[in-house]
């Protein structure tokens, strides 16, 4: 059985298969089977195809699927749904639709698409086929492709089957998700801030956003201030006249002394009752004094000399053949009838079968469209038959004009049959169409012009003349007009005197408001929406009463409209302006071509419009201060929604969900937090300590740390809470590469692979308590942030028991947990690259220990072991090199300044002297006093690149003790947990 699907604006098309000899079998209005009665019965193309099989339609009055985000957002901010999953769903009315193919498809061995032929049709046709798939995924799919609904269009249909189309849905599925995105990021926080700004005039109004219909409105609005901007000038010219009366007439209105209006000169001859007129080769001038001195040089010898006439043939050519974009237009200027309800009586003749596909773009007749027999049908007409015939007389038959456009998929707008029962609007657009189609294929205009050209006083001065010798496709095609105009026989050389010279003022005008048609014309050339969308665009503004119509149907933009438009371009982004919306429209020709791929075209869209869309929130000011003089007063925002209403800017990506990461304020204290804004799906924050006053993001961007970009924060630490020699205020990364602000806030970063909070897993390691949602923050809570990733796991053996005798596995390196060490490579630049160390592998002791290292290597761990790598550096007094720093090989260090670009740049520090295959990997900044022996609380190790050392490791554990549970920080005052000396009240 074959399983055929078609759209509802398809659905004559069951009609016509049922007419090529089936029977109809309906069960319910979704449910349509069509069997053929006998297989002898069988006459034409459809039914020999498949004549052994039973044949079922369906058909659906919209798409089987529509788009929306997986969670409720309503309460969400806007920003979020940039990044928010999108889904498609089944809608309710659809699900009797969907039930239907899929009982239809198990019997089924074949699907075939009936869609429309256009970028949504094939993408409807795609949810078709998903659907049948998922419940026969081996089903054979054809799609048929077809511009009329004619036996002749399906039968060639039938014989061309193809493959569908992916790369053309896969462009409408991009659109829709950057629509959806777009519009309701713009338009919940347009909604939502206008509302309260001003409660009395938008109270309960949406005000919704379009990256289509936004520019739509800009053109009328820029439209309308060129206008208001428009300053008239006066101009004047010579203007002289030839009347058969042979009297000189000279007038000059003294009033006209403005330096600034134009002057213009015509000169006038009257012959046998028929007036000529001459018109001024300078045609007019902005300077009274210039145009005054040569009308008086022209008066003084006023006989006007033939210096030429010229007689040549004459064409107006006949129109292009008829697309959308052409039809909404001159169905506008014509017959009066909107873009809106042109398309819709468009589309009831093209499913009654009276004309072909009405959405095409293409204005090129194809060779094998034979369009003989489409005149000879039109030939029955009593009011333009006459005419059908003429053409089809013709010399070469039906010659049509063609254009340069063509969608590869639909041939131009033309009648498929006569009609003659048609009334209304319906009548008067197939009349319309008929007739732009018999002129198209008809002949152009012919003609014979005549100019002649005199010479008044060095003055030129030229009138001509026209003769229509055949009106051909103008008998048939009364939207156009061409005239005759007679002038009198000139002969070259000859002379005669001017009836009158006149010199004239006259005042230059602005542009008009903009006709439905202009801004059709205007969409179309910026390339905004398609020749299919352009309609629903103006109609949105329309609805939205962003402008309205005036008594003669011309665009007013109105205030909300007017606000919105100079609110945005006040930020400095034209978002009326159509270059991003054109950029996104070229994008899309190109993923339905094959020629760009959709995933890295929708993210570069998505990035695009929310870095315009976070910078707009951020000035939203500016669009209160615009809407003012239209809606009045802007109300004032009591501070705390003023601060839900704002959208912090990301400082790096979530390492887990792959989110931005923003600064928020606590909802207790006045600090902030670093958090993802994917919660709650995501858990990833950082809380900083009360010691810090103040956070910020800067504009710098860390160099180093990735993925990028990664912002600088600007902090404000509570006096007394830094050791001295450290200011209070200073810009660091939060990346993980600025040492310093990873030893002031001793932050724990968090893993990748991790659930979140002070220091999740790394995968394959334990897993810590997820934390506390961010809407509860802790002041003395440890802050956590996940790192940047600096070395590359080496493939490590599976874990082995730990052993702690002398016979344990002499390869085994432990950590201070009694599991065995992951063995890592430093990348990150700089003197330890490419050198291998061991560290914990949960990453919760802090182990650490070059692989190299004498007298470690090969060695086994135990747990009471001292490790060398957490020993202090020591600075040593008592020997010959007394005050002089030694490193862990007891060799005196060498001191180096660091020449890298970052906030240590100029810094000095001590480390080994010894090459660099043979170094301890001892590292101490110059200007750090040492720790005191036996309490030396972990610095770091090679520069920063090998992790941080255990802290206050002590030789006193042993192996069958275990490592003691961390306890809670205590004040070092009133040695109380949950502050620190800092903040102790009794200080």
């Amino acid at each position: 059985m074959h399983l055929y699907f078609l759209s509802l604006p398809s659905f004559g098309l069951i009609t016509l298969l049922l007419s090529l000899n089936c029977t109809l079998e309906c069960d319910s209005p979704n449910d349509i089977s069509v069997r053929p009665p006998t297989r002898a019965g069988v006459q034409n193309t459809l039914s020999e195809m498949v004549s052994d099989y039973r044949k079922c339609f369906s058909y659906s009055s919209s798409v089987v699927y529509s788009s929306g985000f997986s969670l409720h957002r309503h309460s969400c901010s806007p920003v979020l749904l940039f990044d928010a999953e999108v889904e498609k769903y089944c809608p309710e009315n659809m699900v009797q639709i969907k039930r239907t193919l899929e009982k239809e498809v198990k019997q089924c061995q074949l699907l075939i698409i009936w869609t429309d032929c256009d970028r949504e049709g094939e993408n409807i046709g795609f949810e078709i086929i998903d659907v049948c798939k998922a419940v026969k995924p081996n089903i054979q799919v054809l799609r048929a492709k077809f511009s009329e609904i004619t036996p002749n269009s399906i039968r060639r249909a039938c014989d061309t089957l193809s493959e569908p189309d992916s790369k053309v849905s896969d462009a409408v599925d991009v659109r829709q998700e950057l629509d959806l995105r777009i519009g309701a990021s713009f338009t919940r926080f347009q909604t939502l801030r206008l509302q309260k700004i001003f409660p009395e005039s938008l109270a309960n109004q949406l005000i919704s956003y379009g990256s289509c219909q936004f520019p739509t409105l800009g053109f009328v609005v820029e439209r309308f201030k060129a206008i208001q901007s428009f300053i008239p000038e006066t101009f004047y010219k010579i203007k002289g006249m030839n009347f058969n009366t042979q009297r000189n007439t000279l007038v000059f209105n003294p009033t006209l002394t403005s330096p600034f209006h134009l002057f213009f000169v015509s000169v006038l001859h009257e012959v046998e009752e028929d007036t000529v007129e001459f018109s001024w080769k300078r045609n007019r001038l902005f300077n009274h004094t210039a145009c005054l001195v040569l009308y008086q040089i022209c008066m003084e010898d006023p006989i006007a000399t033939v210096t030429s006439v010229t007689s040549k043939p004459k064409s107006k050519w006949r129109p292009l053949p008829l697309d959308t974009v052409e039809m909404e237009k001159l169905a506008s200027r014509k017959l009066r009838i909107s873009a809106k309800e042109t398309m819709k009586i468009a589309e009831k003749l093209y499913t009654r079968g009276f004309i072909s596909y009405p959405r095409t773009e293409t204005n090129i007749f194809p060779p094998n469209l034979a369009l003989g027999p489409l005149v000879e049908e039109q030939t029955q007409s009593s009011v333009w038959g006459a005419f059908a015939q003429r053409v089809l007389e013709q010399p070469g038959g039906p010659n049509p004009r063609q254009g340069k456009k063509s969608d590869q998929a639909h041939p131009p707008i033309h009648p498929t049959k006569h009609s003659s029962s048609l009334q209304g609007n319906e009548g008067r657009l197939y009349e319309f169409i008929v007739r732009h189609f018999l002129a198209c294929v008809s002949q152009d205009a012919l003609g014979q012009e005549t100019v002649v050209d005199v010479d008044i006083a060095q003055e030129k001065f030229s009138t001509s003349g026209l003769m229509i010798t055949a009106r051909n496709y103008l008998d048939v095609y009364p939207y156009d007009r061409w005239t005759t105009k007679l002038i009198p026989v000139y002969e070259q050389g000859s002379q005669f005197q001017p009836t009158a010279i006149e010199m004239v003022d006259g005042q230059t005008s602005p542009p008009q408001l903009l006709t439905e048609a202009d801004l059709i014309a205007l969409m179309e050339k910026h390339g905004i929406g398609t020749d299919a969308t352009h309609a629903e665009h103006i109609e949105t503004i329309k609805s939205r009463m962003y402008v309205g119509l005036t008594s003669d149907q011309r665009f007013l933009p109105g205030e909300l409209g007017m606000g919105l438009v100079e609110g945005y371009n006040s930020m400095g982004y034209e978002m009326s302006k159509p270059n991003l919306r054109a950029e996104l429209e070229a994008d899309l020709k190109l993923v339905s071509e094959g020629r760009k791929d959709k995933w890295s075209v929708l993210q570069h869209h998505i990035q695009k419009y929310k870095t315009v869309f976070i910078e707009s929130v951020h000035k939203a000011k500016k669009l209160d201060e615009a809407l003012s003089p239209y809606l009045g007063a802007a109300q004032e925002i009591p501070e705390e929604q003023q601060q839900d209403m704002e959208i912090p800017l990301p400082i790096r990506k979530c390492p887990h969900c792959g989110r931005d990461m923003v600064l928020k304020k606590k909802r207790e204290g006045n600090g902030k937090y670093l958090t993802c804004v994917g919660y709650p799906a995501c858990k990833t924050a950082v809380w900083f300590p009360d010691m810090v006053l103040e956070v910020s993001r800067d504009q710098s961007i860390c160099p180093t740390c990735r993925p990028a970009p990664v912002h600088m924060l600007k902090l404000k630490f509570r006096r007394g809470s830094l050791p001295p020699m450290m200011p209070l205020e200073f810009v660091g990364c939060i990346g993980g590469c600025d040492e310093t602000l990873r030893e002031v806030l001793d932050l724990k970063y968090l893993r990748a692979g991790g659930s979140g909070g002070s220091g999740g897993g790394r995968g394959d390691g334990p897993h810590p308590p997820a934390p506390p949602p961010p809407t509860a923050p802790s002041s003395n809570a440890r802050p956590s942030l996940p790192p940047v990733p600096t070395v590359v796991p080496q493939p490590q053996p599976p874990p082995r028991a730990l052993s702690v005798s002398a016979s344990s596995d002499s390869n085994t390196i432990v950590c201070n947990c009694g599991q065995q060490a992951l063995l890592l490579t430093v990348r990150k630049d700089g003197p330890n690259q490419g050198r291998q160390f061991y560290k914990c592998n949960g990453g919760t002791c802090g182990f650490f220990l070059w692989a190299d290292q004498p007298g470690q290597q090969g060695a086994s761990q135990s747990w009471g072991a001292p490790l060398q790598v957490s020993q202090p550096p020591r600075t040593t007094v008592n020997s010959a090199n007394a005050g002089q720093t030694m490193c862990h090989c007891n060799e005196t260090a060498v001191t180096r300044t660091v020449q890298k670009d970052g906030p240590n740049k100029g810094r000095m520090f001590h480390t080994c002297g010894k090459s660099r295959e043979q170094q301890c990997g001892f590292f101490q900044w110059a200007d750090e006093n040492t720790p005191p022996s036996g309490a030396f609380d972990g610095g770091y190790n090679g520069g920063g690149n090998g992790g941080r050392q255990a802290r206050r490791i002590t030789g006193a554990a042993t192996a069958d003790k275990p490592p003691a549970a961390k306890r809670p920080r205590t004040c070092g005052i009133c040695h109380t947990p949950g502050h620190t000396r800092a903040t102790c009240p009794q200080r």
